[in-house]
This record gives C-alpha cells, structure tokens and sequence, in this order.
C-alpha cells in the first residue's frame, strides 16, 4: 500500500518529507475501521513517512481491541529499483512527470544506470509480499506492507497489466495478495485477482 498523506517541502529530500496531521489521522483512521479477528503485522519502506503510517495503522487497530504484532523496515518496500536517483529525477523531469517517466521505464526506455529493469523490480516487490505470506503468525492474519506511489505503479503495470494512465495510486491505495488453493493471487480494487504463482 501507498503511504498517507505526506509533506512536500522544497527544501527537503523527498523521502524525508513526513506525513501531515491528515494523512496521520488517516492511517489511524483506516486501522480502526479493519475489520475485528485479525492478527496486524507492519513492513514498511524505510521512510519516516511510510513507518508512521504503519505504525498508526497498527496502533488504530489495536485502540479497538485488535491484536497487533510490530512494525520493521524492509528495504524491499524502498525505492531500492532507483539506482540513481538524481539521474531518476532528471530523467522524470525531461519526460515531462512521473506518468510519462513510468510508461518509459516499464517500456525499457530508461537509462539502465538510472533504474533496475521494471520486469525485474517487479518480481522482487512480489517476492518479498509473497515470503511473508509464508511465514504467518496468527490463522487469521494481515500484513501491511507500505511502500510508495511508484511502486504500486510498477506493480499494478508489471503484474496485473494495469498501466499507469489506469487510475491514479492515491494515498493508502493498496494491493491485495493472497493464497487459496495452493496459488498466489494479487488484485487491485481496478480488476479481477491475477493468478502471480510463478512470478513469486
């Protein structure tokens, strides 16, 4: 899932831009609303902004009652797919924004030095998603794993077949994975589940 709603301040990095008070209301927000049974497990971006909302989401969920494990980092959530990122933005910026930047980068039209290929990144996000998975705590159990905008993208893109120009990755937009029958399924709230089996 994406992150909440976060700061934009110029004179910052972009990933050490925090969330607001709305976008923390909002991650506190959508733990209370889970529904009740379910044993929360956080993974998150390293980000301040991705661990908060984590972090909230768990603490949302557990002011009703919910049980509730801990919340880590995972580089895997990162934006580990940038391997310049200076390069990264000054090729979004002549690409005319992060749309234009992402249909590039999913068509191999951006410069290798700059991003891992999008087929490959792909497959590692779901990679780490599915390990998770395979490894519960509880019967009934979910994982939150918060990531950024661009990362949603690729996936739904690579993954799903849903494109970039599909529907814009909002804040707290997420992805769904699960097993049933022995197969690993992703779907976004744009589509049916896909069956990704062989890709994790």
């Amino acid at each position: 899932m994406r992150h909440s709603a976060r700061e934009y301040a110029p004179d910052k990095h972009d990933l050490e831009n925090p969330l607001t008070e709305e976008g923390r209301e909002y991650a506190r927000r959508l733990g209370r609303g889970l529904p009740a049974g379910l044993t929360l497990r956080g993974y998150h971006s390293p980000p301040e902004r991705c661990m908060e909302t984590a972090a909230l989401i768990l603490a949302g969920y557990a002011d009703n009652g919910g049980s509730v494990t801990r919340h880590r980092p995972l580089e895997g959530l990162g934006v580990f797919y940038a391997l310049d990122q200076m390069k990264m933005w000054r090729v979004m910026n002549d690409s005319g924004g992060q749309v234009p930047f992402l249909q590039a980068w999913f068509r191999g039209e951006v410069p290798g030095d700059a991003m891992i290929p999008a087929q490959v990144a792909a497959d590692l996000v779901l990679r780490v998603v599915a390990d998770k998975l395979k490894a519960p705590v509880a019967e009934r159990q979910l994982d939150l794993c918060v990531s950024h905008d661009m990362t949603l993208y690729l996936v739904r893109d690579r993954l799903l077949g849903q494109g970039a120009d599909v529907a814009e990755v909002a804040y707290l937009d997420a992805l769904v994975a699960f097993e049933e029958d022995g197969r690993l399924w992703l779907m976004s709230h744009h589509g049916e589940p896909v069956d990704v089996t062989e890709r994790g």
